[in-house]
C-alpha cells in the first residue's frame, strides 16, 4: 500500500470543475469512483459506501467489482488494498455551500462528536463546525482546544488528539454526514440519469435476484411462491433502483429494498440480505458484497461460526451482519440453551452475561 493521500487530495468538490454535471447530481452530493491507472469510473449503488464511510467507527468496506474483483477501502487513509487501484470521492456542492461535515474522537470505545457531552461529562469548548474551519485553513496545522480546565491540541497532520497535561493520545476521525437520497424531495432519479460508465457495471443482460436463506444459503425468488422471479424483480429495479417491491408468501408480507438490498418480513421484522448476480456469475451488487462470517474463539483457540440452532444459538451469522450493518457501534443480545450473551461490535468481543467470560469475536 502507498503513503497514505491527504484528505484535501483525495475529496473534490467537482461542482465548479464540470458545470455540465450539475444537473445530473443535483439530488446527489457525493460520488464514489475507482481507478485503474487510466480514468474514474463510478461506483454502481456507492450509497452503500457512503452510509459506512459516514459512520465514525467504520474502518472501511469491501465490495465486488466486475474490474477489479473483491475491492477494499480503507476510510481514514482514502485508499484500497493495491497499488494499482486507486480510489476517490467527489462531492458536488452548489457554489458558497459547504458540506456538513462530523469530527468525533474515540473515547474509550465510543467514538463521539466534538461538542457532544464525553465520559468526562464536560462537554469540549468546540464543535465540528470549528474544528472544520481550522481545518480547512490548514490541512496540516494544529490548534488547542479546552474541556473544563484541561488543555487539548488537535494535529490534524496525524489526526490524533492529545492531552496536554498527561500526555495521552486519542485518534481522531473526519466524516461528512449522511444525508439519505431518500431525504430530498421529488422522486428519486432513475439509474438512466447517472452517469453510465461504471467500474462494476455489465452490459446488458439477465440477472438472478436471490435472498439469504437460512444458515447463508442463497435462494432465487420463484414466481409461484412469490408471485416475482428474477425477471420481475429486475423489471422493477430497472424503474427504480432506489425504490422497494411488496410481495406476499402465504400470511406474511415482505418488502424489497433496492437501495439498502435486503428483504423485511413486515409482520415480524425479520430482515434477510439479497444480492443480485448476471447470469454469467458476476455479482452485481448485495446488501455489502460477499456475505461476511462472524466468528468466536472458543476456550480451545478455535475460531467457531455462528450457527442458528446449534446448543440453542438463537442467532446465525446472517442475522449478526445484518445488526452490524444497522450500527457497527451498537450491541445485540443472543441466548443459547445455558446462557444470555452481548455481542459488543465496537470492541468485537461475546461477553456471558451470568459469568462475565469475554471472548473475542471476528468478522471475515
Amino acid at each position: 500500500m502507498s503513503a497514505a493521500i491527504p484528505y484535501s487530495h483525495t475529496e473534490y468538490n467537482h461542482w465548479q470543475g464540470t458545470p455540465g454535471q450539475s444537473a445530473t447530481v443535483s439530488w446527489k452530493r457525493y460520488e464514489w469512483q475507482l481507478s485503474d491507472g487510466h480514468r474514474y469510473l463510478r461506483i454502481d449503488n456507492d450509497h452503500v459506501i457512503e452510509a459506512h464511510y459516514c459512520q465514525p467507527g467504520a474502518k472501511g468496506i469491501t465490495i465486488n467489482t466486475a474490474s477489479h474483483g473483491k475491492v477494499s477501502i480503507d476510510f481514514d487513509r482514502l485508499q484500497t488494498q493495491s497499488a494499482a487501484v486507486r480510489v476517490h470521492r467527489l462531492t458536488f456542492l452548489p457554489q458558497g455551500q459547504a458540506e456538513d461535515i462530523g469530527w468525533y474522537f474515540r473515547d474509550d470505545k465510543i467514538w463521539r462528536e466534538y461538542g457532544s457531552q464525553g465520559t468526562s461529562s464536560s462537554v469540549s469548548s468546540v464543535s465540528s463546525t470549528d474544528i472544520e474551519h481550522q481545518f480547512t485553513l490548514n490541512p496540516q496545522g494544529a490548534f488547542s482546544f479546552t474541556v473544563g480546565s484541561i488543555s487539548y491540541i488537535l494535529d490534524f497532520s496525524t489526526m490524533t488528539q492529545t492531552n496536554h497535561h498527561t500526555g495521552v493520545h486519542r485518534n481522531v476521525r473526519r466524516r461528512p454526514k449522511f444525508i439519505s437520497t431518500a431525504s430530498h424531495t421529488g422522486s428519486l432519479l432513475s439509474a438512466s440519469v447517472l452517469p453510465t460508465a461504471s467500474s462494476s457495471q455489465l452490459p446488458a443482460t439477465s440477472y438472478k435476484w436471490e435472498f439469504m436463506g437460512e444458515e447463508g444459503m442463497w435462494s432465487e425468488y420463484q414466481a409461484h411462491i412469490c408471485a416475482y422471479d428474477s425477471a420481475a424483480i429486475e423489471r422493477q429495479y430497472q424503474q427504480n433502483p432506489q425504490g422497494q417491491l411488496h410481495f406476499r408468501i402465504n400470511r406474511f408480507s415482505y418488502t424489497l429494498n433496492f437501495s439498502t438490498m435486503q428483504q423485511v418480513n413486515n409482520s415480524i421484522g425479520t430482515p434477510r440480505a439479497v444480492r443480485r448476480t448476471a447470469v454469467d456469475g458476476s455479482q452485481q451488487n448485495s446488501s455489502v458484497g460477499a456475505q461476511p462470517q462472524w466468528q468466536f474463539l472458543d476456550v480451545s483457540g478455535i475460531w467457531n461460526n455462528y450457527f442458528k440452532g446449534h446448543d440453542g444459538c438463537s442467532i446465525s451469522s446472517q442475522d449478526i451482519e445484518i445488526q452490524y450493518q444497522q450500527n457497527p457501534l451498537g450491541t445485540m443480545t443472543f441466548t443459547t440453551v445455558n446462557f444470555n450473551y452481548e455481542l459488543d461490535f465496537s470492541a468485537m468481543t461475546q461477553r456471558n452475561l451470568s459469568t462475565n467470560t469475554t471472548r473475542s469475536v471476528r468478522r471475515i
